[in-house]
């Protein structure tokens, strides 16, 4: 039996939590944009929470924006699909399965753009959420009347265009904006990127300063490891205790943060908030952005090279292993929490370090070390550089650990093969994909330098880091002795010279 709206009749809820059948006449108040399991595991979660409870009384039109994949399984099961959270609380497991229905449809941008446009003329709707993955939010010089656009930003600019042309430039029709895309100053940067393209296609006076008054965009961080459908062997065991067929199901942790920076007027929209401790809306949210930033995101890109080269698939497997998972633990303690370039107490620092590694222990989390590599060169440049200019400023060293971050991950980024696009490395004879941006750049080096010159140049790019890395006194040695020393020996050997 698959999971749809005509048989949840007949699902039995002792192990799980089902909605009552009348939440699917609430309206469509959000806009997303964006498919992915994070968004299913944390907005489109809260949401679900706060219909059951009277308190938004409103669903989520989903708009697909990229070419992988199809919406056919939303389809089918109308939009539904179970959230499994599992984890621990003050060291007890907690399991808990939700069905969830915020979502109330999934249009494609690229086959149903005029539907998605349509949607600017609900009068409801008054929230855009989305997660186009760190690269999402760029400048693409581009006509947004295309159909569809391809960027993001184009493609919120064309719905916020068409929404002021639908309710005559009204106040009341502005929306509360929130990107939940991983990088620094989200709502910030987004905002920017869709005035300078306004601009650049001669949009009319009036209508960018009603987008400037009656639009909100917010900086917003999410914190929840959402890792998705289990494997194969283990969904089909979750679908033998649930009773039917789901091929939308979501495993995620328990733990949930969603801070989002906004005034008043952004608490009365996002009235969801209400019902979690996990979402927070303030003025300020870099004290949640750096803590999450540095020891959650720093740390899992820091490790993910250097767990993947020693032959670890999982995060649950390294942190098991007493000499790599103390190597993640003393990574994080010992070198990014004492360099955090914002003003945080200790004490904060090792509460939320603590919470982080009982995170990353979580014996129901198959979060794949593979995946975390995506976008490895980028998520190093916004999460690591500034904490490893920290520690040297503060403690004029080099942090031993973040220098085999640097090169377990350089190692992982030598492509042996170029297929199409997609580029390939390789691990004791087996073949990986490197998907990230700057697999090319790489692939040149690693045939045209020797480790030593490429550890030079790389981390001399001012293009890559918008600094100099070698500038940092001892780290471009560091990294080429351990890289060379890797190649060697292995990282497993590495990581026993810095017990």
């Amino acid at each position: 039996m698959l999971l749809s709206k005509n048989n949840v009749i007949n699902i039995d809820p002792g192990n799980l939590s089902i909605f009552d059948e009348s939440l699917f006449a609430l309206p469509e108040k959000v806009l997303q944009f964006g498919t992915g399991v994070l968004l299913r595991g944390l907005p489109d979660y809260f949401i679900d929470k706060a219909n059951r409870k009277g308190v938004f009384n409103g669903r989520v039109v989903v708009v697909k924006s990229t070419d992988g994949g199809d919406a056919v399984a939303f389809d089918n099961q109308d939009g539904l699909y179970t959230l499994c959270m599992r984890g621990l609380v003050n060291g007890q497991s907690v399991e808990e399965n939700v069905i969830s229905s915020s979502i109330s449809r999934v249009l494609t941008a690229a086959t149903q753009w005029e539907e998605v446009i349509r949607c600017a003329h609900n009068p409801a709707l008054c929230i855009i959420i989305s997660n186009t993955t760190e690269v999402g939010i760029e400048l693409v010089n581009e006509d947004i009347f295309n159909q569809p656009p391809v960027s993001y930003p184009a493609k919120l600019l064309a719905f916020l265009h068409e929404r002021y042309k639908a309710f005559d430039g009204s106040s009341t029709a502005g929306m509360v904006i929130v990107p939940t895309e991983l990088i620094s100053d989200n709502g910030k940067k987004l905002k920017a990127i869709v005035f300078e393209l306004a601009q650049l296609n001669g949009l009319e006076e009036k209508f960018i300063d009603w987008l400037e008054q009656n639009n909100h965009f917010c900086n917003s961080l999410v914190d929840r490891i959402v890792p998705g459908k289990p494997a194969a062997d283990k969904k089909k065991l979750l679908e033998a205790q649930l009773g039917y067929q789901d091929d939308l199901i979501t495993m995620s942790e328990v733990y949930s943060l969603w801070a989002i920076e906004g005034n008043q007027h952004v608490k009365d929209v996002l009235s969801f908030a209400s019902v979690d401790s996990g979402i927070v809306i303030t003025d300020n949210i870099t004290h949640f952005k750096e803590l999450k930033l540095r020891l959650l995101n720093g740390t899992h890109t820091l490790s993910c090279g250097v767990a993947f080269l020693a032959g670890f698939t999982t995060v649950k497997q390294a942190m098991g292993d007493e000499l790599l998972g103390g190597f993640i633990k003393h990574l994080m303690l010992d070198e990014i929490a004492r360099a955090i370039p914002y003003p945080i107490a200790e004490k904060d620092s090792a509460e939320f370090s603590a919470k982080v590694i009982d995170r990353f222990s979580n014996p129901s989390i198959e979060h794949q070390w593979i995946s975390i590599t995506l976008n490895y060169t980028s998520k190093l440049k916004m999460r690591v550089v500034q904490v490893l200019q920290c520690y040297n400023e503060k403690y004029a060293a080099v942090p031993q650990k973040i220098s085999i971050g640097f090169a377990a991950w350089l190692l992982f980024m030598k492509a042996v093969k170029k297929e199409g696009n997609g580029y390939w490395g390789e691990l004791n004879g087996q073949p990986y994909p490197i998907k990230d941006d700057m697999a090319g750049y790489f692939f040149n080096h690693w045939q045209n330098l020797s480790p030593e010159n490429l550890v030079k140049t790389v981390l001399s790019d001012v293009a890559l880091w918008e600094v100099d890395l070698t500038n940092i006194p001892g780290f471009s040695a560091s990294v080429t002795a351990n890289l060379v020393q890797i190649m060697q020996e292995g990282i497993l050997s590495v990581i026993q010279k810095t017990k």
